[in-house]
């Protein structure tokens, strides 16, 4: 008997039209727009970066602007269970004992500490790629490399940033300004103390991926270890560089409050969130509130930035990816 596939009227039949394949980000943001908290997270992060970048351009009072006759008004949701509050309709979140309007600080804050974790979190994802990929791929590098982490990692991180910051202080201040000088000082402080665990993680990813086929290939036919390190190694080890920087970014805005509350950060008149902090503890049971938003847009950015981290690691990792 003839076989039905092979007669001619199968024969002249259309081929079957293939699929193209998928792209690998689309993959990616199939898996990560099934993570609520990640979405949640990752627009929750974008509103705020937008809020503290422009929010001046909507809300334009100066939050460095005192005025002794508006001091100590409560916000304007304080009037739903306390009729005789101090309530400024011209300041919705209310003042502090100066007079400052708490919504420009709150935005003002915002962009100074918004700035210093994303300039950290560069630094130190830059120093730990660097090492780790140094690390993973020299050998005669790893254990020097290695030990230094190490080192690095059994150092009290505090008290060391507080003698950095006390030693470094005032050159900076001299040669860039108090802002400037400060801006420079913490990044570099908070970059320095925080890349250790960036270097283990890429240093895992290259040792193992260095031992693949594509990487013994390229090594058979000439390719230089730069070109080795640059084509092949970074990209496949982007993906747990991601997840490590947007902990890094939480890792970084966390350190900048505390230092600011511990007053060796930014100047007493430059509003961070960590300064409102430590500006509103002496009267936190009279203004609770003052203590509460910082404290709020500190936890929130934070958290916001931890979800979207973990949905970056279920989507970027194909082991995961498609359950």
């Amino acid at each position: 008997m003839t076989d039905p596939a092979t007669t001619p009227l199968n024969a002249l039949a259309e081929p079957e039209i293939t699929r193209p394949p998928r792209s690998q980000w689309r993959d990616v943001w199939d898996q990560f727009k099934h993570h609520k908290g990640a979405l949640l997270g990752g627009g929750f992060l974008l509103f705020i970066t937008l809020s503290v970048l422009f929010g001046d351009l909507i809300w334009q009072l100066d939050p460095k602007k005192l005025d002794i006759r508006a001091k100590d008004m409560r916000p304007i949701y304080t009037a739903i269970w306390d009729s005789g509050a101090k309530v400024g309709w011209n300041h919705p979140l209310g003042t502090d004992q100066l007079g400052r309007d708490q919504l420009a600080q709150i935005l003002a804050g915002g962009r100074t500490s918004m700035a210093v974790g994303w300039a950290a979190m560069l630094l130190t994802m830059l120093i730990g790629t660097t090492i780790g990929v140094a690390a993973g791929y020299f050998k005669r590098l790893e254990g020097p490399l290695m030990r230094l982490t190490d080192l690095f990692l059994s150092l009290p991180i505090l008290p060391l940033m507080l003698v950095a910051v006390t030693l470094f202080r005032q050159p900076l201040r001299a040669n860039f300004g108090p802002e400037g000088g400060m801006f420079i000082l913490i990044v570099c402080v908070i970059g320095v103390t925080s890349w250790m665990q960036t270097a283990r993680i890429v240093r895992g990813e290259v040792m193992a991926i260095k031992e693949r086929e594509f990487v013994l290939a390229a090594r058979a036919s000439g390719t230089k270890s730069r070109g080795i390190i640059l084509r092949h190694l970074l990209p496949n080890v982007l993906s747990p560089i991601m997840v490590s920087a947007t902990l890094g970014l939480a890792t970084a805005i966390i350190t900048e409050s505390a230092l600011s509350f511990l007053g060796v950060g930014f100047p007493s008149d430059y509003p961070t969130w960590g300064k409102m902090l430590a500006d509103a503890v002496d009267r936190m049971q009279e203004f609770p509130e003052r203590v509460m938003l910082p404290g709020v847009a500190i936890s929130l950015t934070v958290l916001a930035v931890n979800y979207l981290g973990d949905g970056l690691r279920d989507a970027l990792d194909p082991r995961i990816r498609g359950r």
